[in-house]
């Protein structure tokens, strides 16, 4: 019997085909159902913020950052910080390990830590202040304020603490290209049934992670059955263990109550449950049957600590409290402070950790343990199943049933001098959870560059016409590609993929300078005229609405002979009618395919470098980032700007993985004046002065002022090779006397763009023009690159 084996394998492929496309559909149904949900739900939502606006004005504050509106400080320029979402304190304390190890090994890179909860925000703020750029309150989870996040921070990676599953943020993120990553994932015992019920869900949400990172294979099972795909799934270990503990500021009010005699131990994070139990009640009665020892009492939310107070007051206890130290010689001290439980473990003889009478799953024991102080803990720690398992098999925990134990176990935990060896060693045992977690996190960041997304609804508008722009630039590469022509003479390409400036015009020049008898070939961009135009160094000066602003500073700087025409192939022809060059330079011509090029050198720009993925006018691409396949060589301009460069490098990979890839920064060289006179880069520093510039990348020039210590009084961006007329430049000029400035700062290219009367026209102020240079690193290299494909 003979087999179809090209057959089968076709139905085969057009199954697996169906397969993902169908489960493609399912998962956009379910996205827009959540969504449709969200929409609904939104009235309730807005309700509720009202009631704990009311219950808490401090909840009010919030609001603005839960709706996406982060300070206009943070806006991003540049792709590459991380986002890591903790939702309160305990996730703000096992992020902490984790973001220390990030600024040591990427100390340039931003980091930005949002939260959910009023105390998360406290703690983290006193933890984490100075480890971060920047702590907010995490949007609410509508596909509008999350998106408001991503715009601002435009972060390379997010990373999540432990069990925040947010449909529309994970969506989000990875829509427009962001790292996804769980960090310290796990699952408690309480919240496992939901999850599983609603499978459907969650298991579209987590498998849109690139890894989730689990506590253990107890958790890692648990994803599973949540819906995670298991090749996503790593033990990575829990980062609590990594925590390093801090110590008490030293005016803290705590040191004055610890100066009293006698033992003291913690009621650290007490709480209450729903059938009612407080576990402050048993906490009290226990402090009443030990004699001479000092209690220090922590709720774990700030709301209790006034009922809290109100009960030490009805069973007659003799209190203070620690936002008002009355009486430092009380027995009792009230912790009604966010931030310093853990620093005050280290003073404590013996710890009991509050949530494990109460059924609320258990707090953290891994505190109090890395000071080696024994713990006590109560029934419930379902929320930290595989260390208790840890701790239980170290002996390392003193467990009792209820609170009618919790003095005479605090006596035999004081009695036991190896307890809190045993809790220290069993803290220390497990660490290294932060530095993989790290490694994971670096890693995803090394390898993820997102798209921008506009704002709706200008998204739908440009996302349209961006389409159409797909269609006919497609139609157009395949017109100039059927009809390209050949010059008798090497042509040397160096363009780019995205509209706007690169640095193209100081690479171009440098690369000129390098070789023997080089002529230009450009089209002019921004002349009056049509038609081709030849000018040779001997000629005399053109116009700039003859030539074009770029041209102008070839002949300028170069000194070369230049064709200038839409037609390349005919400028190129012309030129040699009249000379003979050994090398043809075209100037911005990656797209003119109609050329034959020998050698395709594509500028990347490291502030912007994928025209924010997406094509005009949604975003800056003049093709698909396929093109890139044709470029010989990469040059990533404004090296030492860009944040993510391995990022952007691996981009480059995706689509050209053989084309060699170098770095280069522009190098200011001198200001310049209409008169000739020059000055050192550094020389204006100081001076009163207003920068302008028409540039396609205008934060280059305000980011090299900067570097040169200069920093106007005020800065203007017009679009890219912008003409400035008369009354324009009077304007200026006026406003500058006006406002007490003595100089005007712009760059070279606006300097052949100034009307010819410009100097009387700003007249008493000072003009200057910068001129700058491009250093190449392994400059050699790409010369010698370049000669032999010539």
């Amino acid at each position: 019997m003979k087999v179809d084996l090209s057959s089968a394998a076709s139905a085969e492929t057009a199954n697996a085909i169906l397969t993902e496309t169908l489960k493609a559909l399912k998962r956009k149904a379910i996205f827009l159902l959540y969504r449709l949900l969200t929409a609904l739900l939104l009235p309730a939502i807005l309700v509720y913020l009202l009631l704990r606006c009311l219950r808490n004005r401090r909840y009010s504050g919030t609001l603005r950052e839960r709706f996406g509106e982060l300070p206009a400080l943070w806006q991003k320029t540049t792709t590459g910080a991380v986002w890591l979402h903790a939702v309160s304190v305990g996730e703000v304390l096992a992020a902490l390990p984790l973001i220390q190890e990030l600024r040591k090994r990427a100390p340039q890179t931003e980091l930005y830590l949002s939260t959910s909860t009023l105390a998360g925000r406290e703690i983290a703020e006193k933890r984490l202040g100075d480890l971060v750029c920047g702590i907010f309150y995490a949007p609410l989870d509508f596909a509008w304020a999350v998106r408001k996040v991503l715009r601002r921070l435009r972060p390379s990676v997010l990373v999540v603490l432990e069990t925040e599953i947010w449909p529309n943020m994970f969506r989000e993120a990875r829509r427009v290209g962001c790292g996804l990553l769980i960090v310290n994932g796990r699952i408690s015992d309480k919240a496992l049934p939901a999850y599983e019920r609603y499978a459907w869900l969650f298991g579209e949400v987590l498998g849109l992670c690139d890894r989730i990172l689990t506590q253990s294979e107890l958790m890692s099972a648990r994803f599973a059955k949540t819906g995670a795909p298991p090749p996503l799934l790593t033990v990575a270990g829990n980062v609590k263990y990594d925590f390093k503990p801090g110590s008490l500021a030293v005016d803290s009010p705590i040191f004055t109550f610890l100066e009293n005699p006698g033992p003291v131990w913690i009621a650290a994070s007490t709480s209450a449950d729903d059938a009612g139990l407080e576990e402050e009640d048993a906490v009290i009665a226990a402090q009443a049957n030990l004699p001479g020892w000092r209690l220090i009492l922590a709720p774990r939310k700030p709301e209790r600590f006034d009922r809290v107070a109100r009960k030490l007051e009805a069973a007659g206890v003799r209190f203070t409290r620690r936002s008002a130290m009355t009486d430092a010689a009380a027995p009792v001290l009230l912790l009604d402070s966010i931030g310093e439980l853990s620093a005050a473990f280290a003073h404590a003889s013996v710890v009991f950790i509050g949530g494990t009478l109460a059924d609320r799953g258990g707090h953290n024991v891994l505190e109090p343990a890395i000071f080696g102080k024994p713990v006590i803990a109560g029934p419930h720690l379902e929320n930290f199943r595989d260390i208790e398992a840890h701790f239980e098999a170290h002996r390392a925990l003193l467990r009792i049933p209820d609170g009618a134990a919790l003095a005479n176990s605090v006596r035999q935990a004081a009695a036991d001098p190896d307890l809190g060896k045993r809790a220290l060693d069993a803290a220390q045992a497990p660490q290294g959870a932060a530095d993989r977690a790290a490694t994971v996190v670096l890693e995803l960041h090394r390898t993820r560059y997102p798209s921008e997304r506009p704002p709706q609804p200008a998204f739908m508008f440009l996302w349209a016409f961006s389409k159409l722009w797909a269609y006919f630039s497609a139609r157009d590469r395949r017109s100039k590609l059927a009809r390209t022509r050949r010059l008798p003479v090497p042509v040397v390409n160096v363009g780019n993929i995205t509209a706007g400036g690169t640095g193209k015009t100081p690479a171009t020049i440098e690369l000129i300078q390098a070789f023997d008898s080089p002529a230009l070939l450009t089209r002019g961009y921004g002349r009056s005229t049509s038609g081709t135009l030849v000018v040779l160094p001997a000629d005399r000066p053109l116009p700039t609405t003859l030539t074009g602003d770029e041209t102008q500073l070839y002949l300028r700087r170069c000194r070369v002979p230049v064709g200038i025409g839409g037609d390349r192939y005919d400028a190129g022809e012309r030129l040699l009618r009249v000379t003979r060059p050994n090398i043809f330079f075209l100037d911005d011509g990656f797209q003119h395919l109609q050329l034959h090029r020998d050698f395709d050198l594509v500028l990347i720009d490291s502030l912007h470098p994928f025209g924010g993925g997406h094509l005009l006018p949604l975003g800056r691409l003049r093709e698909p980032l396929e093109g890139l396949a044709r470029a010989h060589a990469f040059l990533i301009t404004r090296a030492d700007q860009g944040t993510n460069l391995p990022a952007i490098e691996y981009q480059l990979r995706r689509y050209n993985p053989t084309a060699p890839i170098f770095h280069a920064h522009t190098e200011p060289l001198r200001w310049v004046n209409k008169d000739g006179d020059t000055r050192q880069a550094t020389e204006l520093a100081g001076l009163p002065s207003i920068a302008f510039c028409g540039l396609g990348n205008p934060n280059s020039f305000w980011r090299t002022l900067a570097s040169q210590d200069l920093h106007p009084i005020e800065q203007y961006s017009y679009g890219d090779h912008h003409h400035y007329p008369p009354m324009e430049l009077k304007r200026l000029a006026r406003h500058a006397l006006d406002i007490g400035v003595t100089t005007l700062l712009c760059t070279e290219k606006d300097a052949v763009n100034l009307c010819p009367d410009f100097e009387s026209l700003t007249s008493p102020l000072q003009l200057w023009w910068l001129e700058i240079g491009m250093e190449i690193d392994r400059r050699e290299e790409l010369l010698a690159l370049i000669r032999k494909y010539i």
